[in-house]
């Protein structure tokens, strides 16, 4: 009985220096807003970052991840929860992330990524004039460019078609952004808005039936989650669908511009690593991508009624449905 009671005590006390080790780890907290294929590679490449790094969750850090799913109040809950746990840093993916991190903390160091307007959010003026305890990588996408690849695949095009998110002040912002650039292209944006990912497929059928000559589905966090909904329409129809994030092209989109959102992932922790070693998040300017890589999708093509040129088939990053095709040119624009 007495041998018991003794490995019972040197068990519990194995116990407690186990927990207190774990408190004493640089915490941080990784949350997203939803389950996006763009999102979910952010925090891929971030991970993958961390663990090149050699910080590996439960050794030398601990991670608490977190997914909204969809669902604000939970984001705005998640936050909150960070805050309460004593986190040493927020790594938020998503603009209505930053958002609710901002609105939790100004204290604890808040590293961004995948952000399309930071300084909408309310993280700051400029990249280097924001608050002192916040900076990341932005996500703004080349909306003009993307455009512009557009209209040199469909010269003929005028009306384009894209769905949008009221509630996301950075679907907003990239709604505005292809007006703009469409005006100067002789194009008419035509939008139709949703409030919920269960709306996305009626408000593609609805789109569709505006007569327009093709889509170019700025990327949100609510519609990319729901992207391959957009895609079966765009091919029902036979309607050009281009696509606002790269790997729109996996989804249903014949062909997209953008970033490599793993590749934003990784660098975004790099600069997380900086601020866990003492570098503080005010001395940092906020980071965006300059790489702009084309995807393509010969199958959708072929479906929406698309064929692409051999000097686009040279210039693309990735070629989905074509195995004799293995140009692989790093800069496109």
């Amino acid at each position: 009985m007495k041998k018991l009671l003794i490995t019972l005590t040197l068990i519990f006390f194995l116990f407690i220096s186990c927990r207190i080790k774990q408190d004493d780890l640089y915490t941080i907290g990784i949350f997203q807003v939803d389950d996006a294929t763009h999102l979910n590679e952010v925090r891929k490449g971030f991970l993958r970052a961390l663990e090149d790094a050699e910080l590996i969750d439960g050794t030398n850090i601990r991670l608490i991840i977190r997914n909204g799913m969809g669902d604000i109040s939970e984001v705005q809950r998640i936050a909150q929860e960070f805050v309460k746990r004593k986190v040493q840093m927020i790594v938020p993916l998503s603009t209505p992330c930053l958002q609710a991190a901002l609105h939790a903390t100004r204290e604890i160091p808040i590293v961004f990524s995948s952000v399309a307007n930071p300084y909408l959010a309310g993280a700051g003026k400029s990249a280097e004039v924001h608050l002192r305890n916040v900076t990341g990588f932005s996500s703004k996408g080349p909306i003009k460019q993307s455009l512009v690849f557009l209209k040199r695949i469909l010269p003929s095009a005028k009306r384009v078609g894209t769905l949008w998110t009221p509630s996301e002040i950075n679907s907003e912002f990239y709604l505005e952004l292809a007006k703009k650039a469409s005006r100067e292209l002789n194009l008419e944006i035509v939008d139709v808005p949703i409030s919920s990912k269960r709306e996305v497929l009626l408000s593609a059928q609805v789109l569709i039936n505006k007569k327009i000559d093709a889509m170019y589905q700025i990327s949100d966090n609510t519609i990319n989650a729901s992207f391959e909904a957009i895609g079966r329409v765009a091919e029902e129809n036979k309607i050009p669908l281009f696509g606002g994030f790269i790997l729109s092209t996996h989804l249903g989109a014949c062909a997209a511009l953008g970033w490599d959102f793993f590749d934003m992932g990784y660098k975004s922790a790099q600069i997380a690593i900086r601020v866990k070693n003492g570098e503080s998040p005010e001395n940092i300017p906020i980071q965006y991508m300059d790489k702009v890589r084309l995807y393509l999708n010969l199958n959708a093509a072929e479906k929406q009624g698309i064929k692409f040129s051999e000097d686009i088939l040279k210039r693309a990053d990735e070629i989905i449905g074509s195995e004799d095709i293995s140009s692989q040119i790093p800069e496109f624009l």
